[in-house]
């Protein structure tokens, strides 16, 4: 009877601990399909544009900043080069447009972003970019397509096949290197 006391209370213990652990850690974040489609307004007249929408701090445990990058078709080529993000991880989720997106290898011609520059202030933290991305995974993307792409891996558009590609970029900052608060004006 001991025993079997024991057992259901070891039982019961392990139901409350395991319930404790579904505690709400925080609240949602909105962020509306009508503040992503007027970023992709605002920067579709540039060639190539970043715009961070938000940085959320979740929980004060990592950051989360949400936001669009467009790129034109320049002379059968992307525009811009390769770059690496040293802390932050990224995620494309193509809204529009049809490219070749190249990750790994190794940048030509590396140069660090300066720190005060909004690359690494706003948009992904410590950053080396550079020329093309050589030796590198070569893979199709078009509208629909997701890429997570680790800190410090290498990636760029070598070839932009429609006039322009467009997508939405979430990156995962585990260090808090980006300004939580952040909100696009």
């Amino acid at each position: 009877m001991r025993k079997m006391t024991l057992c259901t209370l070891a039982l019961l213990g392990g139901a409350v601990s395991a319930g404790a652990q579904h505690v709400p850690r925080g609240a949602a974040t909105d962020v509306l399909n009508s503040e992503i489609q007027a970023m992709v307004q605002k920067t579709a007249s540039a060639a190539v544009s970043d715009q961070a929408i938000r940085v959320v701090s979740v929980n004060d445990e990592y950051n989360v900043g949400i936001g669009v990058v467009h790129r034109a078709k320049t002379a059968g080529r992307s525009a811009g080069g390769g770059i690496e993000h040293s802390q932050i991880t990224e995620v494309y989720h193509v809204i529009e447009g049809n490219a070749t997106l190249v990750t790994g290898g190794t940048i030509e011609n590396p140069r660090e972003s300066p720190p005060d520059s909004s690359v690494v202030k706003v948009l992904n933290g410590p950053s080396t970019g550079g020329g093309v991305v050589k030796d590198g995974a070569s893979r199709k993307v078009g509208p629909g397509d997701v890429v997570i792409i680790p800190p410090n891996t290498p990636h760029w558009f070598s070839e932009i096949t429609s006039d322009q590609i467009v997508y939405l970029v979430v990156r995962v900052d585990p260090h808090k290197v980006l300004p939580a608060g952040y909100v696009a004006k």
